[in-house]
């Protein structure tokens, strides 16, 4: 990593930080969905547990991140925490489509949040920014399996995912 500005020291920590929370979240999400799925959606669960392995490397590839660019768990852990595991038993009692509704939203939330840290990141953090693009095309992956199993989404689906995106966002910024 070259020697970045203060400012970048700081970014490039909030990065690390709210990485590591929104990779637990989705831990929690995914956690939380497969102990519904199992009971109701079988067929769910093969796709859950790979995606949360995936969420598992992703969130120990952040912490690992952490020491070098002096940033330490993010403090609302536990909004993360609580907040992923509610959102993934809810959405998975809602059924399949209320899954894959679920992971859509925050996927492409994650998506967009991922973009803006690739270009910042592109000149200042090299080592950080290879974890990070491998790491979105992973999401993107997530994505477009969960865009590919809802069937035609009404507008109640539709307004979950708005929500869903609004609430990840929010937990991004708070993070940050």
């Amino acid at each position: 990593m070259a020697d970045p500005s203060r400012q970048d020291a700081l970014t490039i920590a909030r990065i690390v930080r709210v990485n590591h929370a929104g990779e637990f979240g989705a831990i929690r999400i995914y956690s939380a969905q497969i102990l519904v799925a199992r009971r109701f959606w079988p067929d769910c669960v093969p796709s859950l547990s790979e995606m949360l392995g995936h969420e598992r490397t992703h969130c120990a590839a952040f912490r690992a991140a952490m020491p070098a660019r002096k940033a330490r768990p993010c403090r609302v852990m536990q909004f993360w925490s609580w907040g992923g595991w509610l959102l993934g038993f809810v959405t998975a009692l809602i059924g399949p489509q209320g899954i894959w509704a679920c992971t859509a939203a925050v996927e492409a939330a994650v998506h967009r949040h991922l973009d803006d840290q690739l270009f910042f990141l592109a000149n200042r953090d090299h080592d950080l920014h290879g974890i990070i693009l491998a790491i979105r095309e992973e999401e993107l992956a997530h994505l477009h399996h969960a865009e590919e199993q809802l069937k035609s989404p009404g507008p109640a689906l539709n307004f979950l995912r708005s929500l869903i995106s609004m609430a990840a966002d929010v937990l991004i910024w708070l993070s940050t």
